[in-house]
């Protein structure tokens, strides 16, 4: 274990086959804006981050490689209260999969599948 530990995961990519479909989809669901770049042959919208903060930085991710799909990893985005999230995911072009369900101590997620077809999670920590 390193002597200054920290959270192993700094970065995420999701893949997109429309950049601006995918990024209206995340902004509304997360009232969020997301930032545009290339990077190479890939298009890219990056999700806010702020350096030396707690949490990872990451983007939407659309070019020759990106390949969404509903098996693998599964991000989940931190949030309030996931119901707010899942309240909005439908109307904005995305499928819920699963309505907001406790884990217990952990909290509440919820899962949906956005626009291009990723699987996607959504996670608040439990009501004080």
């Amino acid at each position: 274990m390193s002597a200054n530990p920290i959270n192993p995961v700094c970065w995420f990519e999701i893949p997109a086959t429309d950049l601006t479909i995918s990024q209206n989809f995340y902004q509304t669901i997360l009232q969020i804006e997301l930032t545009r770049l290339e990077m190479g042959a890939d298009q890219m919208a990056m999700f806010p981050a702020e350096p030396n903060q707690s949490g990872c930085g990451g983007a939407l991710v659309c070019g020759p490689e990106a390949q969404p799909n509903t098996s693998g990893c599964t991000i989940y985005f931190a949030a309030t209260d996931c119901a707010e999230v899942l309240a909005r995911v439908n109307a904005a072009g995305g499928q819920v999969l699963l309505e907001k369900t406790s884990i217990g101590e952990y909290g509440f997620i919820g899962m949906f599948l956005d626009p291009a077809g990723n699987k996607v999670g959504v996670h608040n920590m439990p009501e004080a």
